[in-house]
């Protein structure tokens, strides 16, 4: 008898260090740890970012069948193709593009809604595009059921932006063209910035910046592996043109 209720008890450490290991989405434990761990000990630095992706919950974004990975450090499906990246790559991206509280941000991918739901946490407005329609619909009522009034949702090609509330303080692309879009970068307000991963079997990191004076640099950051940008990305090929200097 003792020895059955001994095995039981060790089942069910088991079992509940496992689940913890996967992580139960409501707990505030696996944000911290996902902060904490995979962000801030990474290089990240900024107070208001790191709050940001404490708030933001991942699990929400996410397929239920992947939910318990949610906070891992890792890219996931969300269908149609698509993945959300890992939480250090979207933090990095983010402290890059240094949005700060009364800024109009331009996003060329939703996915999942998450990286919208991070910039909503740190700027004015967020415009964001999505040319699967499916998952712009998904990410439009996720955002909204999650209170982030200030995401404006939009089904269709980025590449030519969103010119109607354009200049844009900074501009991020979530889906890597072989070219920087000069549309983009012609939205980027003087001051501005935009990061976007370049390249198809190798693709990098790489972030423009325009001065006051509206010329424009750009600098390569790391390595990523993104999903490819579709749509009229394709079609123009790298007839798009180098947008400034390669210190």
């Amino acid at each position: 008898m003792f020895r059955t209720l001994f095995l039981l008890f060790i089942v069910a450490c088991t079992g509940s260090e496992n689940a913890r290991d996967d992580a139960s989405p409501a707990s505030s434990w696996v944000h911290e740890n996902m902060v904490r761990k995979q962000i801030a000990a990474r290089g990240i630095r900024d107070p208001r970012i790191l709050e940001a992706m404490r708030r933001v919950p991942r699990h929400e974004f996410v397929p239920k069948e992947v939910r318990p990975l949610a906070y891992r450090d890792r890219p996931l499906p969300i269908g149609y193709g698509q993945t959300i990246s890992q939480p250090f790559v979207m933090a990095y991206m983010t402290e890059r593009l240094a949005p700060e509280e009364t800024d109009r941000i331009l996003e060329v991918g939703t996915g999942s809604g998450y990286q919208a739901a991070i910039l909503a946490e740190l700027a004015a407005e967020v415009y964001t595009i999505e040319i699967v329609a499916p998952l712009a619909a998904r990410a439009a009522a996720d955002l909204k059921r999650l209170g982030y009034d200030n995401v404006h949702v939009r089904e269709g090609d980025g590449y030519q932006g969103w010119p109607e509330h354009a200049p844009f303080d900074g501009v991020i692309v979530t889906a890597a063209p072989d070219h920087v879009p000069r549309p983009l970068v012609e939205q980027l307000a003087p001051g501005g910035r935009m990061i976007l991963p370049l390249g198809d079997v190798s693709q990098r990191l790489v972030l423009i910046t325009k001065d006051a004076d509206g010329k424009v640099e750009q600098s390569e950051l790391l390595p990523v592996r993104f999903v490819p940008m579709t749509g009229e990305a394709e079609d123009t090929g790298t007839d798009g043109g180098d947008p400034g200097n390669k210190p």
